[in-house]
Protein backbone atom coordinates (compact mmCIF):
# COMPACT_ATOMS: atom_id res chain seq x y z
CA UNK A 1 0.00 0.00 0.00
CA UNK A 2 2.24 2.86 -1.00
CA UNK A 3 2.14 5.29 -3.32
CA UNK A 4 5.43 6.63 -5.83
CA UNK A 5 5.22 9.76 -7.90
CA UNK A 6 7.94 11.04 -9.56
CA UNK A 7 11.85 9.80 -10.61
CA UNK A 8 13.44 7.73 -7.92
CA UNK A 9 11.44 7.32 -5.11
CA UNK A 10 10.73 4.29 -2.77
CA UNK A 11 13.89 2.84 -4.81
CA UNK A 12 15.16 0.87 -1.85
CA UNK A 13 11.68 0.06 -0.26
CA UNK A 14 11.62 -4.00 0.56
CA UNK A 15 9.04 -4.28 2.96
CA UNK A 16 8.41 -0.65 4.33
CA UNK A 17 3.75 -0.23 4.06
CA UNK A 18 1.50 2.98 3.81
CA UNK A 19 3.87 5.10 2.63
CA UNK A 20 3.33 8.32 0.18
CA UNK A 21 6.21 9.67 -2.05
CA UNK A 22 5.53 12.43 -4.27
CA UNK A 23 8.24 14.69 -5.96
CA UNK A 24 11.98 13.74 -7.34
CA UNK A 25 14.26 11.43 -4.87
CA UNK A 26 11.49 10.97 -1.87
CA UNK A 27 11.66 8.12 0.69
CA UNK A 28 14.62 6.97 -1.83
CA UNK A 29 17.02 5.19 1.16
CA UNK A 30 12.92 3.71 2.41
CA UNK A 31 13.67 -0.06 3.18
CA UNK A 32 11.22 -1.10 6.25
CA UNK A 33 9.22 1.70 7.06
CA UNK A 34 5.85 2.39 7.45
CA UNK A 35 3.22 5.86 7.85
CA UNK A 36 5.34 8.33 6.23
CA UNK A 37 4.44 11.48 3.53
CA UNK A 38 7.06 13.00 1.84
CA UNK A 39 5.79 15.74 -0.67
CA UNK A 40 8.89 17.90 -2.39
CA UNK A 41 11.73 16.99 -4.18
CA UNK A 42 14.32 14.91 -1.59
CA UNK A 43 11.81 15.32 0.63
CA UNK A 44 12.67 12.03 3.55
CA UNK A 45 15.36 11.15 0.97
CA UNK A 46 17.79 9.20 3.31
CA UNK A 47 15.15 8.04 5.33
CA UNK A 48 15.76 3.94 5.94
CA UNK A 49 13.42 2.16 9.23
CA UNK A 50 11.81 5.42 10.34
CA UNK A 51 7.81 5.56 11.01
CA UNK A 52 5.22 8.03 11.05
CA UNK A 53 7.21 11.25 9.30
CA UNK A 54 5.76 13.82 7.46
CA UNK A 55 7.63 15.72 5.32
CA UNK A 56 6.18 18.66 2.67
CA UNK A 57 8.56 20.99 1.29
CA UNK A 58 11.74 20.35 -0.76
CA UNK A 59 14.77 19.50 1.47
CA UNK A 60 12.59 18.48 4.48
CA UNK A 61 13.22 15.91 6.44
CA UNK A 62 15.90 15.36 4.11
CA UNK A 63 18.88 13.64 5.88
CA UNK A 64 16.23 11.86 8.65
CA UNK A 65 17.41 8.30 8.50
CA UNK A 66 15.57 6.72 12.32
CA UNK A 67 13.81 9.81 13.42
CA UNK A 68 10.35 8.90 13.89
CA UNK A 69 6.89 11.17 14.82
CA UNK A 70 8.51 14.51 13.44
CA UNK A 71 6.47 16.86 11.39
CA UNK A 72 8.27 19.52 8.47
CA UNK A 73 6.52 21.69 6.46
CA UNK A 74 8.44 24.35 4.51
CA UNK A 75 11.49 24.01 2.58
CA UNK A 76 14.63 22.38 4.42
CA UNK A 77 12.23 22.30 7.69
CA UNK A 78 14.13 19.40 9.81
CA UNK A 79 16.90 18.99 6.98
CA UNK A 80 19.97 18.09 9.37
CA UNK A 81 17.01 15.80 11.65
CA UNK A 82 18.53 12.57 11.90
CA UNK A 83 17.28 10.33 14.79
CA UNK A 84 15.53 13.33 16.93
CA UNK A 85 11.74 12.61 17.18
CA UNK A 86 8.53 14.26 17.88
CA UNK A 87 9.67 17.67 16.79
CA UNK A 88 7.25 19.68 14.56
CA UNK A 89 8.35 22.71 12.49
CA UNK A 90 6.84 24.71 10.07
CA UNK A 91 7.76 27.68 8.15
CA UNK A 92 11.30 28.43 5.63
CA UNK A 93 14.78 26.95 7.43
CA UNK A 94 12.62 26.07 10.90
CA UNK A 95 14.61 23.74 12.66
CA UNK A 96 17.30 23.44 9.65
CA UNK A 97 20.24 22.30 11.36
CA UNK A 98 18.24 20.35 14.09
CA UNK A 99 20.19 16.74 14.25
CA UNK A 100 19.38 14.59 17.47
CA UNK A 101 16.96 17.53 19.23
CA UNK A 102 13.60 15.78 20.62
CA UNK A 103 9.99 17.42 21.57
CA UNK A 104 11.18 20.66 19.85
CA UNK A 105 7.89 22.72 17.73
CA UNK A 106 9.38 25.53 15.62
CA UNK A 107 6.89 27.58 13.68
CA UNK A 108 7.58 30.74 11.22
CA UNK A 109 10.82 30.55 9.24
CA UNK A 110 13.94 30.46 11.24
CA UNK A 111 12.22 29.28 14.38
CA UNK A 112 14.98 27.25 15.99
CA UNK A 113 17.07 27.69 12.95
CA UNK A 114 20.36 26.58 14.70
CA UNK A 115 19.40 23.94 16.95
CA UNK A 116 21.35 20.70 16.91
CA UNK A 117 20.75 18.68 20.31
CA UNK A 118 18.32 21.01 22.45
CA UNK A 119 15.13 19.89 23.74
CA UNK A 120 11.21 20.58 24.16
CA UNK A 121 11.94 23.91 23.45
CA UNK A 122 8.86 25.91 22.05
CA UNK A 123 9.59 28.94 19.23
CA UNK A 124 7.06 30.96 17.49
CA UNK A 125 7.32 33.73 15.23
CA UNK A 126 9.96 34.69 12.86
CA UNK A 127 13.80 33.62 14.02
CA UNK A 128 12.49 33.03 17.53
CA UNK A 129 15.32 31.16 19.12
CA UNK A 130 17.07 31.69 16.22
CA UNK A 131 20.54 30.83 17.80
CA UNK A 132 19.83 28.23 20.24
CA UNK A 133 21.88 25.10 19.36
CA UNK A 134 21.44 22.83 22.90
CA UNK A 135 19.35 24.98 25.41
CA UNK A 136 16.48 22.95 26.82
CA UNK A 137 13.03 23.69 27.80
CA UNK A 138 12.89 27.35 26.54
CA UNK A 139 9.60 29.51 25.18
CA UNK A 140 9.25 32.58 22.46
CA UNK A 141 6.68 33.63 21.53
CA UNK A 142 6.82 37.08 18.66
CA UNK A 143 9.41 37.60 16.67
CA UNK A 144 12.90 37.32 17.44
CA UNK A 145 12.41 35.95 21.12
CA UNK A 146 15.42 34.47 22.51
CA UNK A 147 17.25 35.64 19.82
CA UNK A 148 21.07 34.88 20.97
CA UNK A 149 20.60 32.20 22.84
CA UNK A 150 22.55 29.71 22.85
CA UNK A 151 22.60 27.24 25.89
CA UNK A 152 20.33 28.73 27.98
CA UNK A 153 17.37 26.64 29.77
CA UNK A 154 13.81 27.27 31.03
CA UNK A 155 13.53 30.72 29.86
CA UNK A 156 9.75 32.22 28.27
CA UNK A 157 10.01 34.97 26.53
CA UNK A 158 6.75 36.96 25.39
CA UNK A 159 6.70 39.71 22.78
CA UNK A 160 8.42 40.78 19.91
CA UNK A 161 13.00 41.10 20.64
CA UNK A 162 11.79 39.93 24.33
CA UNK A 163 14.72 38.38 26.10
CA UNK A 164 16.62 38.74 22.58
CA UNK A 165 20.40 38.90 24.03
CA UNK A 166 19.95 36.69 26.41
CA UNK A 167 23.04 33.45 25.79
CA UNK A 168 23.24 31.57 28.11
CA UNK A 169 21.03 32.66 31.19
CA UNK A 170 18.26 30.49 32.95
CA UNK A 171 14.78 30.82 34.36
CA UNK A 172 14.45 34.21 32.83
CA UNK A 173 10.64 35.62 32.33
Amino acid sequence: YNTGVGVDNLGANTTGCDNTALGFNTLNSNTTSCNNVAIGNRALTANTTANNNTAVGACSLYANTTGTQNTAVGFKTLVANTCGTNNTASGYYSLKTNTTGVGNTGYGAYSLCKNTTGCRNVATGLSSLFNNTTGNFNTAVGICGLFDNTTGHSNIAVGADSLQSNTTGFRNV
